[in-house]
C-alpha cells in the first residue's frame, strides 16, 4: 500500500457499535464490548505495522456513564482485564500510553495501573497509544478555560487553549474514523478536529479489520487538505 505521498500522522477512533454486533448475535451488550477489545489489539498492531504516529481510541465518554450500571461495571472490567494483559506488552513494543479525560473517576485501581503504565512508558518512542477515557470534548473544554481562568488569563489565545487540553502533548487528528454507520463526532475532540477528514464505515467496531483500516486510509490518502486554502489547479 503506498500511501507516502499523504499518510496520516494521528488517527482517532470512536469505537461504536460493540451493543448492535452482539444484538445481531443474540449474545449480551458486554460480550460485544469483548469482542471489541480483540478489534483493539488488531488496529494497534496495524498501526504499528502502518508506521503510525498516534492512535487515539474513544474509549469511554462522559456519557456513558448514563448507562446501566451493571453494563458501566462490565466495560470496566474489560478494560481492568485488558491492561492487567496487554500493558506489560506497551513497553517491550516501544509504544507510549497516553489517556484524555479525567481518569481520576473511574475506577482507583484502574486509575493507578493507567499512571503507572503511562509513568514506565512515558520515553518510549514508537506510537502513541492514547486511551480516552472518561473524556468529552465539551468537558473538555470547560477544564481548559477555567485553567486559564485560574492562571490569570485576560485575553486568551488560540495556543492557549492548545496547551491546555488533555491533548496538549499531541498533534491534533488528521484522520477520524467512525464505525457503525453513524455520522457524527459525538463530543470527541470537538476543538483538535477542526480541520481532521472524517470517515464513517457501516462496519461494527468488533469485526473492523485490517482490510477497513487500509481502505480508511486509502481514503485519507486521496483527499486534498487545504486546510481553508484554494484548490490546486
Amino acid at each position: 500500500m503506498n500511501l507516502t505521498n499523504n499518510f496520516p500522522s494521528h488517527v482517532g477512533i470512536i469505537m461504536d457499535g460493540n451493543g448492535r454486533w452482539a444484538s445481531k448475535r443474540h449474545l449480551p451488550r458486554l460480550a460485544g464490548h469483548k469482542a471489541g477489545v480483540e478489534a483493539i489489539r488488531r488496529t494497534i498492531e496495524f498501526a504499528e505495522e502502518f508506521g503510525l504516529k498516534v492512535l487515539t481510541f474513544f474509549a469511554f465518554s462522559t456519557e456513558n456513564w448514563k448507562r446501566d450500571k451493571e453494563e458501566v461495571e462490565g466495560i470496566f472490567d474489560i478494560v481492568r482485564s485488558y491492561a492487567n494483559t496487554d500493558f506489560e506488552e506497551l513497553e517491550k513494543r516501544n509504544i507510549r500510553l497516553e489517556t484524555m479525560g479525567d481518569i481520576s473517576k473511574i475506577p482507583s485501581d484502574l486509575f493507578q495501573k493507567l499512571l503507572e503504565v503511562k509513568e514506565k512508558t512515558k520515553h518510549n518512542t514508537g506510537l502513541i497509544l492514547n486511551l480516552a477515557i472518561n473524556y468529552g470534548a465539551r468537558d473538555e473544554l470547560v477544564m481548559c478555560f477555567n485553567n486559564l481562568v485560574k492562571l490569570g488569563k485576560k485575553e486568551i489565545t488560540e495556543q492557549d487553549i492548545a496547551q491546555n487540553l488533555y491533548s496538549a502533548s499531541l498533534p491534533d487528528p488528521d484522520l477520524i474514523i467512525r464505525t457503525s454507520g453513524e455520522q457524527r463526532l459525538s463530543n470527541f475532540m470537538l476543538y483538535q478536529s477542526s480541520y481532521s477528514e472524517l470517515y464513517f464505515t457501516k462496519v461494527f467496531w468488533p469485526s473492523f479489520k485490517k482490510r477497513h483500516f487500509k481502505k480508511a486510509l486509502k481514503t485519507f490518502s486521496r483527499r486534498e487538505r487545504r486546510f481553508g486554502g484554494n484548490h490546486k489547479n
